[in-house]
């Protein structure tokens, strides 16, 4: 455990964490021997094993924990990562994907790192149950959060209620920390409002994106030379993309996407028509081979948004996971970042020794921290698009994408630049890692010349 910091009193009381998804787990867990009771309130009951359940609607769809995360999730719970890979969790090392590029596709080479894939009920049952066995947490299911208790200057609990049931009564939780991982719908914002905080700031970028899964039998004996397949859009012309990632129990799930104005019809004709319509036709290729292990499912996420608690909140108050900072899907960074987050709050929780005002002023930069990297590249990624509202803008981000467009041409035929590249997009190098004087070379002198990568 951590030393306090000198002057700082070491509170050890109750922290509350709204939403008992995989970032609220996460946290929870992250609090553990730093809070005397660390009470998770959660809308659902869980089930038993890893089956999907309807507080997560976005988990029928292709998840993964780049290398980053899987790194900090066994840092914070060891063993897990062995965990899920013997409940069936493929290990893909990114030599491993087959990658259309905007550029073309990318060249090949032996990759150390790698990401995790399995299904969302996997990973969210693998952690939940690591965490059911911790004897600091209690649990409140089938429970609403309503509000919150204190001022705009500190919070001192939240208001609680059974679920669906407006005639219910209203309880107090009293806490020396609130934590808000309630996920993408979080009405923490109208409650500071309600309390009369001023609105917190934050960034939103919307390029529309809606994408569709289904699950399939891998074919016996299959092997099409690759792990993963994907094929990624191309502003502004090909608005679409495809992947397929394995999973436990000898599946294969597959996603399409779409930005704004390219979305796929419903049902099963609509998610051949988009396989169709991508760039690329292997992908519907090896599909038409596979047999479906379900329906087809659809998700519209919504805008990606990033608040910044970390420059205005009341005391008290942490924010991870998608409740803070939430990005387009088809970059597959969100996991990870919660896995990230969870780590920046455990550290904060390790400095100063408990729960107190510091510890949480400490995880809200460590958390803002975690996502710089991630809503840096989906962010301006995004703007490339002509429908996407909102997101950066200006010379800054014109310069940005002329380079990267380079850096990806040379990727196809450069495998130094293309491992490089990779390591960015798997959170394991920062952007700057692109500017090294080898990348930079190569980048000047070739310019992305020569003979792309078959695929």
């Amino acid at each position: 455990m951590g030393v306090p910091v000198p002057g700082e009193s070491a509170e050890r009381g109750t922290a509350v964490v709204i939403g008992g998804g995989l970032a609220g787990l996460l946290a929870a867990w992250a609090l553990r021997g730093y809070a005397e009771r660390i009470v998770i309130v959660e809308r659902d009951r869980y089930p038993e094993g890893p089956v999907f359940r309807s507080g997560v609607p976005q988990a029928r769809h292709a998840h993964l924990l780049l290398e980053a995360g899987h790194r900090a999730l066994d840092e914070l719970m060891p063993g897990a990562r062995e965990e899920l890979l013997a409940a069936g969790a493929v290990r893909v090392p990114m030599s491993g994907v087959r990658w259309l590029s905007a550029a073309g596709w990318l060249a090949k080479y032996e990759s150390e790192v790698a990401f995790l894939s399995c299904t969302r009920p996997l990973l969210d049952h693998t952690v939940l149950r690591r965490v059911r066995a911790e004897p600091s947490v209690r649990w409140l299911e089938n429970t609403d959060v309503v509000g919150l208790l204190g001022t705009p200057r500190e919070l001192t609990g939240v208001q609680v209620r059974a679920r669906g049931d407006a005639r219910a009564r209203v309880r107090e939780l009293r806490a020396e920390m609130v934590v808000d991982a309630s996920g993408r719908t979080s009405s923490v914002p109208s409650w500071l409002a309600r309390l009369g905080c001023p609105p917190t700031p934050e960034e939103r970028v919307d390029a529309g994106v809606s994408y569709a899964s289904r699950m399939y039998h891998r074919p016996a004996g299959a092997d099409p030379g690759f792990d993963v397949l994907y094929l990624q859009t191309k502003a502004p012309d090909a608005p679409r993309l495809g992947v397929v990632l394995p999973v436990e129990d000898g599946r294969w799930i597959a996603s399409v996407g779409s930005m704004r104005g390219a979305q796929a019809e419903p049902g099963a004709a609509g998610f051949d028509r988009q396989l169709r319509l991508l760039r690329d036709p292997s992908l519907h290729e090896l599909l038409a081979a596979a047999e479906p292990a379900g329906a087809v499912r659809g998700f519209w996420p919504g805008p990606g948004v990033r608040r910044h608690y970390e420059r205005r909140a009341p005391r008290g108050l942490v924010v991870i996971g998608d409740a803070v900072c939430t990005f387009n899907p088809v970059y597959g960074q969100g996991i990870t970042v919660s896995a990230l987050g969870a780590r920046a709050l455990r550290a904060a929780a390790e400095r100063h020794g408990g729960i107190g005002h510091r510890t949480a002023h400490t995880a809200r930069r460590g958390i803002a921290a975690a996502a710089d990297t991630a809503w840096l590249l989906s962010s301006s990624e995004d703007v490339r698009f002509p429908t996407t509202t909102g997101g950066p803008a200006g010379l800054g981000v014109r310069a940005q994408h002329r380079y990267l467009d380079r850096v990806i041409r040379r990727a196809t035929v450069d495998p130094g630049v293309c491992k490089t590249l990779h390591e960015v997009m798997s959170m394991v190098a920062a952007p700057t890692a692109l500017m090294r004087p080898a990348v930079l070379g190569a980048v000047l002198r070739g310019g992305g010349s020569g003979r792309p990568a078959s695929p």
